[in-house]
């Protein structure tokens, strides 16, 4: 046991489940923090997260704890992957016991209501370490049952520092989940975080029966407005072509398994977004829409998938009118001129 890597994962939920279980089988000590006791004494008896991903028993190597001074007692690596809400809660709950220079990886995708932060500026705000290289996040097109099935899948860790990332890949790469890395973490965070405003507008469009060239269309311009306000905040334009962006973006537009289709299949049929907003499973999609608005209109960059979404989602606005509006618009040329790359940067980002 001396020679395995010690890791620490502070939420029981999906993607936590998945993400321990994945390390485990890659050799690590991995102790699952969750906070209710009662949830943790059941994983510990059963083997298994019984009220998430339950069929799939843990590896060795998986401890559950509800201590969590416990679960990141000599750890190499934190992940943290509660609920975009419940970041900040959990940031409070590790700062007592948080060791400097130990890198604090979020695996939340989301933006921090009230704040907009994103979630590794949730995590560097409460730990008193903002821009710090040891602030990380992972990111990438990855259902949660699929990945803990051992599917094959990609994703993307990123840190200001990349020689932090290259440490994170080092220790959790495999077969498994294959982990590439990135010194954008705005732009990786940004891209997980937005995508599912575009699901919920595609989810939409298949209800209305609109498709397949409007979904496809409806992707490629919902990238493109992704990348314009990604580069506004200080992103490479070139990140959200990768597995954080476009991925993702293609991954949560496209599958019944995403919530955020599935609420934007809900609107189109004639359900109320309050009645999805008051739902027991949160759909981020939702909050996020009104915060890219609210970030799109104070630096003024030009979002009319998200405007639209917008009046359907707080304004009650007919989501066919809103399709038939987007289609009105002004002609223009496809390209954004300000954001144009040279080759040099494809060669620097490959």
């Amino acid at each position: 046991m001396a020679d395995r890597h010690r890791v620490a994962v502070l939420g029981a939920g999906s993607w936590g489940t998945a993400l321990a279980c994945v390390m485990a089988r890659r050799g690590c000590e991995v102790r699952i923090w969750g906070r209710r006791e009662a949830q943790v004494r059941a994983m510990a008896e059963e083997n298994r997260n019984p009220e998430y991903l339950s069929e799939h028993p843990f590896p060795g190597g998986v401890l559950p704890t509800a201590d969590l001074e416990r679960a990141v007692r000599d750890a190499e690596l934190i992940f943290v992957v509660p609920a975009s809400q419940g970041m900040r809660g959990t940031a409070e709950r590790l700062a007592p016991h948080y060791r400097p220079g130990v890198p604090v990886i979020s695996a939340t995708k989301g933006l921090e209501p009230t704040t907009d932060l994103r979630m590794s500026q949730v995590v560097g705000d409460v730990l008193g370490i903002p821009d710090s290289p040891d602030l990380a996040a992972l990111s990438g097109p990855n259902f949660a049952v699929e990945v803990i099935a051992g599917l094959p899948a990609g994703t993307v860790v990123a840190s200001s520092d990349e020689s932090a990332a290259r440490k994170i890949q080092r220790i959790i790469n495999g077969r498994e989940l294959r982990i590439y890395t990135s010194d954008d973490l705005i732009g990786v965070e940004l891209g997980g975080a937005l995508k599912n405003v575009y699901a919920i507008a595609v989810g939409i469009i298949h209800s209305l029966g609109l498709g397949v060239n409007a979904q496809a269309t409806l992707i490629t311009r919902g990238l493109a407005e992704l990348t314009r306000l990604g580069a506004n905040l200080g992103a490479h334009p070139l990140t959200f072509a990768g597995l954080s962006g476009l991925g993702d973006l293609v991954l949560t537009c496209t599958s019944d398994l995403s919530r955020n289709r599935r609420a934007g299949l809900a609107l189109g049929s004639g359900r109320a977004p309050e009645a999805i907003r008051s739902a027991k499973t949160t759909v981020e999609g939702m909050r996020a829409t009104w915060a890219a608005r609210d970030m799109a209109r104070r630096r003024g960059v030009e979002m009319p998938i998200v405007d639209e979404l917008y009046s359907v989602l707080y304004e009650d606005k007919d989501p066919g009118a809103a399709v038939g509006d987007l289609m009105d618009r002004e002609a223009r040329t496809e390209r954004d001129r300000e954001y144009d790359l040279t080759i040099e940067d494809f060669l620097d980002r490959s």
